[in-house]
């Protein structure tokens, strides 16, 4: 039986503001049933709590129409032995919507008024500070209801809270946490989930820690991020194809409010779509001077796309399509080019840092296009650490075997000479091109193995007719490259930087934003274009250099 006090508590707010008309979700399975009752009491509980920020603090949670759909869809619709159908809920919002009181009312469900004995409900976030956001709303949640008040011990200093009729907690955990194991999860509230450093988190959270719940669930809720590798991309992904039913997941609940690719990001049409709680959390008038600022300052134009529209952007303009360059992703058949000439191109960057060597086959005919075959080595005892820090997927690549490694902390540089010899064996490697500056005592060593290498300035004038060539060729889609993840992802890095004649180079704007392997492809398209296969012409000579 639910706690009698606790749920008079809920009754009162029980008539507040409903849904005009509620339909169940789509997603509904076919065996499942809408339990009326079930989601009555889940939109009662919530709305027994109050607001606690702004002009809204002290009012009754009154839920926004989209908000209690979801809370009716999640909570409501029970498989044929009575438990939830959904056991993974992802709400992809923009900011203001009111989301950080949705997890808190979410979580205190959960953990007051789920009926579960002990239940574990875990808030995660990137970082402590974020994790706290959703549990401090939720602790003067609490405060707010004298029946939670008087049932519930708030531990501030861990930041914890404890249901002491049922001994239920609810407690914070962010990414930095070092032991993340043995938890018997009865329910998870991610928050900001695009903002995890890697996955390891979620996976803790989310695979297997519910096994002895027969109902946990895991509330995923986030604005839309900018790195497309990411597990928050990966969820959203997952999102998008159970929406538009290319995946089936019954146990998944998706819902994104957000501007497609394809809306006009300055029509307020557009705007009250991709924000469903426009005029109530967030005035219009907020949004017009937000969007007044991005049209006078391009520079903001990504971050109001990112926050308001709900659209996954990059922080600033990148130089390449990605939809171009993904056309192009063309089977590569490493055995079918056994024998062929091609170039390669050796970026080595520093010792304990990617190392890329990329080798791309001239065309045979007018028919044929550019290939690139790219190899990728990384130190094998940071690469843990690098995950943690750049949040990029070094361990995924390495396990599907785009990633090689070589022992120790730095780069072993004799191991990728032994790796290039053997690809000399295979291929006729006519030239290898690198940068003069870091390369000289593996240059050498190239060399005595019989390979003819030539350095290659990192400047405007050397790097500016290959980088518009290699545009052109993705643009036209003379290129093949094999959707390879680590390449896509360099190149997706690059940004431009031109000098006053209009020569351009390509650049980075993070640290942790590699380009090697674009650099490399680009020295060695250079050397592949210039050389060709040795019967056809150097492209630059019939044409002269691209002025764009």
């Amino acid at each position: 039986m639910h706690d009698e006090g606790l749920f008079l508590c809920a009754k009162e707010a029980a008539d507040i503001r409903k849904l005009k008309k509620y339909t169940p979700t789509i997603f509904k399975a076919a065996d499942s049933v809408y339990d009326k009752s079930t989601a009555d009491y889940a939109v009662a509980f919530i709305e027994a709590l109050s607001h606690t920020k702004g002009t809204w603090a002290g009012k009754p949670f009154e839920l926004i129409d989209w908000q209690e759909r979801i809370i009716r869809d999640v909570f409501g619709i029970l498989k044929p032995n009575g438990y939830r159908q959904f056991n993974t809920a992802y709400v992809e919002i923009p900011k203001k919507m009111g989301k950080s009181e949705l997890a808190a009312a979410v979580a205190l469900l959960l953990t007051c008024g789920d009926n579960e004995e002990r239940a574990e409900v875990y808030g995660c976030a990137a970082d402590r500070n974020q994790a706290s956001i959703v549990f401090n709303v939720a602790a003067d949640m609490v405060r707010m209801c004298p029946a939670l008040a008087k049932r519930v011990k708030i531990l501030d200093s861990t930041k914890r809270l404890i249901y002491q009729p049922t001994g239920s907690i609810y407690q914070v955990l962010s990414a930095d946490v070092s032991n993340k194991h043995g938890f018997n999860t009865h329910g998870v509230v991610f928050d900001e989930l695009h903002t995890q450093p890697n996955r390891k988190l979620f996976d803790v959270m989310t695979k297997g820690s519910g096994d002895a719940r027969m109902q946990p669930l895991y509330f995923l809720i986030t604005t839309a991020g900018d790195n497309q590798n990411s597990i928050c991309w990966e969820v959203h992904q997952k999102a998008l194809d159970i929406i538009d039913g290319r995946k089936n997941d019954p146990t998944f609940y998706p819902v994104i409010y957000g501007a497609a690719v394809e809306d006009d990001w300055t029509d307020p049409k557009v705007w009250k779509k991709a924000n469903p709680s426009l005029g109530i959390t967030v005035s219009m008038d907020k949004v017009k001077a937000a969007f007044e600022s991005a049209r006078q300052n391009p520079a903001e134009e990504n971050s109001f796309r990112q926050l308001r529209l709900n659209q996954w952007v990059k922080q600033a303009v990148r130089w390449m399509p990605m939809e171009k360059w993904d056309a192009c992703a063309f089977a590569v058949n490493p055995e079918s080019l056994r024998g062929r000439v091609c170039y390669g191109g050796l970026d080595l960057s520093s010792s304990t840092d990617i190392t890329a060597f990329v080798l791309v086959f001239p065309p045979l005919d007018e028919d044929d296009k550019y290939t690139v075959m790219p190899f990728f080595w990384i130190p094998e005892d940071n690469i843990d650490l690098r995950v943690r820090r750049d949040h990029v997927n070094y361990d995924v690549w390495k396990k599907q075997g785009f990633l090689k490694t070589t022992e120790g902390n730095v780069v072993h540089y004799g191991f990728i000479e032994t790796f290039i010899e053997e690809l000399g064996t295979k291929y006729n490697i006519r030239e290898i091109a690198f940068d003069r500056w870091g390369a000289v005592q593996m240059t050498q060593n190239l060399e005595n193995l019989g390979f003819t290498v030539v350095p290659f300035g990192q400047g405007f004038k050397d790097m500016s007719p290959p980088t518009k060539e290699l545009m052109k060729l993705t643009l036209e889609q003379k290129i093949a490259h094999g959707g390879h993840p680590i390449l896509r992802w360099m190149m997706d890095n690059i940004y431009i930087r031109t000098d006053p004649a209009g020569n351009i180079k390509a650049d980075k704007e993070k640290s942790t934003e590699k380009i090697d392997g674009a650099v490399a492809t680009i020295m060695a398209l250079d050397r592949a274009i210039r050389c060709g296969g040795g019967t056809s012409s150097s492209v630059y000579d019939e044409r002269g250099l691209l002025i764009f």
